[in-house]
């Protein structure tokens, strides 16, 4: 019963990989914003609220089973918290901007900048979730003004 939660939650097993495996873990989300783009605003929305939600009694379950914390083996807050980062941006499904909302995505998880590093001090699944939603929502920040400024740039 254990590997019903521990196989999503390990990324499918990527996050098994002794290096970096947040980052390798991670891609496995970038087919997914990719997708959810090509879906209305509400759709986009709807669906990654559910994945978020459906994401933190996952990581608690292999939390527990792993130790008790947010092990770097669990990379379903990545995947889960990603896509976030190209919300309503149709222009990040473009390969370059996908990618750079990809490397703005893993720095801001990374460095963890406040408050997400104190979030991820919450106990269990929300806190395994809430400090990736937090690096999501920095990068999103950084990838709207990209976009932004590229378009100005691109406009007669």
């Amino acid at each position: 019963m254990e590997a019903l939660w521990i196989w999503p939650a390990t990324g499918f097993g990527l996050g098994w990989v002794p290096w970096a495996s947040g980052t390798i873990g991670s891609l496995l989300a970038v087919p997914l914003a990719w997708w959810l783009l090509g879906r209305s605003r509400p759709v986009q929305f709807g669906l990654v609220a559910v994945l978020l939600v459906a994401a933190m009694p996952l990581c608690q379950q292999a939390s527990d089973s792993l130790g008790g914390k947010d092990d770097g083996r669990i990379v379903l807050d990545e995947i889960a918290a990603f896509p976030v980062v190209v919300l309503g941006q149709a222009a990040a499904r473009q390969p370059l901007a996908m990618a750079g909302a990809f490397v703005a995505y893993r720095l801001f998880d990374i460095t963890k900048p406040p408050p997400a590093a104190e979030l991820e001090g919450i106990p269990g699944g929300v806190g395994i979730v809430l400090d990736d939603l937090v690096a999501a929502g920095y990068a999103w920040l950084l990838v709207f003004g990209g976009l932004s400024l590229w378009r100005r740039r691109r406009s007669p």
